[in-house]
């Protein structure tokens, strides 16, 4: 096949143990805007490209949960423009991670492939990639378009 029969992967959702905790991380991390909360225990949000749903896992669930058994995403990523941004935006969530309940897992690193990353925890240990990847970061985002 050579060209692939999607447009790209826009939308992610994740199951989350504490969704008010989850919601302000990803508004005030990563600057993700609410566009429809249907009720008390989901949020979706936009990015202007992506959507990320948020899932608040039911009572029966959070009771059986144990983060240490539970098969979880590896991680996802966030695209950046250059090495350059990788590094400010390491230095800009510093300070406020873990106020906010995530964590630095990995510190900012150039690869052997040219790309760039480090990777930081949401508050439920999901990992996030935030990447410059000299193919993918040269590409020109346009709304419907890849």
């Amino acid at each position: 096949m050579s060209q692939p029969l999607h447009r790209g992967l826009r939308h992610l959702a994740l199951r989350v143990t504490n969704l008010p905790r989850s919601r302000q991380f990803y508004e005030q991390l990563l600057g993700f805007h609410p566009v429809w909360e249907p009720d008390p225990d989901n949020v979706y949000f936009s990015s202007g490209v992506d959507n990320l749903a948020l899932h608040q896992m039911s009572k029966a669930e959070l009771d059986a949960h144990d983060a240490s058994k539970t098969q979880r995403l590896d991680h996802m990523g966030v695209i950046l423009d250059s090495p350059e941004a990788v590094d400010r935006m390491y230095r800009e969530i510093v300070p406020t991670i873990e106020l906010l309940g995530g964590r630095i897992a990995k510190q900012p690193k150039l690869h052997r492939d040219g790309s760039c990353s480090f990777y930081f925890a949401d508050p439920d240990g999901n990992l996030i990639q935030a990447l410059y990847e000299p193919m993918i970061s040269q590409l020109e985002w346009v709304k419907g378009k890849t």
